[in-house]
């Protein structure tokens, strides 16, 4: 039991935390847990790796945004109920805020800003850092052969395009099944199986003139509890429901949407904000955001118990084994359609390697790394502007 002083300090840490990674954190999710990892593991020893894995896999099998799912199961650890609001909370509010008033900015010039000079730095650095946790989180991962070859086994599945639950399902109960018919003899524990993949088509009502508030957080509401993967997915699913069936939304609104989420830091599920503020004005981005967000603030407390009895168990830690490994499998294709997009000449190819390096030799924090890379996308846009 934490004592007051404890709490508040506590409390404190997470706010600075979350606030900074929510403000840096360029790159989606891989990009993201990268961060958390060293922030929380290596530069402050919250939890051990270990345990960030555990969390790591929990979240992957869960609906909604996963590093945000992932900040959220940090706070809860660290701070319980206070923990949960001001990690989650703060790991949202800057994008939320940026993408808040680009939708504002945006309404008014109907454009979006050009800011490529800055991801052009930022990229290559960010491909640094997850290559890094990659390695970092792998070699706990890689406890034995039935991990490794459940890691090797979601990297190829990853590029053959097979839906990620359904993968990380098969391969957690895969490894389960082998580690205790190795291990004939040990108890069987409880094994909860989390949500199973529901994404479907969601009701929604039908298109008005005037949307409310009410309306645009009822609908996010709904993806919130049941779209599974990347904002990605999310982007794909408003296509369907906002442009051709609600035709609340053009086409090209939905692709400057698109283009704000790429621009901005933290999770890509702030999408949200954008189009509630262009369907219903300042409640509607509040709603919208409110409404995609609620749903891993309420199941978070309820999972988050559950992690450590899975571990505890002999016969459940197996499959948090297998879907911790088939995680970072998955973590690993990102890392590489990443990588693809990033290095796109000479200077990135450098800057990725300098910052594999410092990242790797030194325990340099990950965020003067990511404002050094924007700093060199900046300079490098200067010099094309002077040539």
């Amino acid at each position: 039991m934490l004592t007051p002083t404890e709490q508040k300090q506590r409390l404190k840490e997470l706010a600075l935390v979350f606030l900074r990674l929510g403000t840096i954190a360029f790159g989606g999710p891989a990009a993201h847990i990268a961060m958390m990892d060293d922030e929380v593991v290596k530069q402050r020893g919250w939890m051990t790796r270990e345990t960030l894995l555990d969390l790591i896999g929990v979240t992957n099998l869960l609906p909604g945004p996963n590093s945000t799912e992932l900040a959220i199961h940090i706070g809860y650890t660290r701070a319980r109920w206070p923990g949960l609001l001001v990690a989650g909370g703060c790991f949202i509010l800057p994008a939320m805020t940026i993408v808040w008033i680009l939708a504002s900015l945006y309404t008014r010039y109907q454009t979006v800003p050009e800011v490529e000079w800055l991801l052009y730095g930022i990229k290559p650095v960010i491909i640094a850092i997850i290559v890094q946790a990659l390695w970092k989180l792998g070699k706990k991962a890689a406890k034995d052969v039935p991990t490794i070859l459940a890691g090797i086994g979601a990297i190829v599945a990853y590029f053959m395009g097979v839906n990620e639950i359904v993968l990380l399902l098969l391969l957690g109960i895969i490894v389960m099944v082998v580690k205790n018919w190795q291990n004939k003899g040990t108890s069987t524990g409880v094994l909860i199986l989390p949500f199973s993949n529901i994404l479907g088509q969601v009701g929604t009502t039908s298109a008005t003139v005037s949307i409310s508030s009410v309306s645009v957080f009822l609908f996010f509401l709904k993806i919130g509890f049941i779209l599974y993967g990347s904002g990605y997915v999310l982007l794909a699913f408003l296509q369907r429901e906002l442009v051709e069936r609600n035709q609340w939304l053009t086409s090209q609104q939905l692709l400057d949407a698109v283009a704000i989420g790429q621009l901005t830091p933290g999770p890509v599920f702030t999408t949200a904000t954008f189009v509630g503020y262009l369907l219903a004005g300042n409640a509607g981005a509040l709603a919208g955001t409110i409404g995609i967000f609620l749903p891993a603030f309420l199941l978070i407390p309820i999972v988050n118990p559950w992690v450590t009895k899975l571990r505890q168990s002999t016969f459940a830690s197996g499959f948090l084994d297998g879907v911790n490994a088939a995680s970072l499998g998955l973590m690993a294709g990102v890392a590489y359609t990443l990588g693809i997009t990033a290095l796109i000449d000479w200077l990135t190819v450098i800057l990725a390697i300098v910052s594999a390096i410092i990242i790797f030799r030194f325990k340099i924090n990950s965020a003067w790394l990511v404002l050094s890379g924007g700093f060199i996308g900046l300079a490098s846009h200067l010099l094309k502007l002077i040539n």
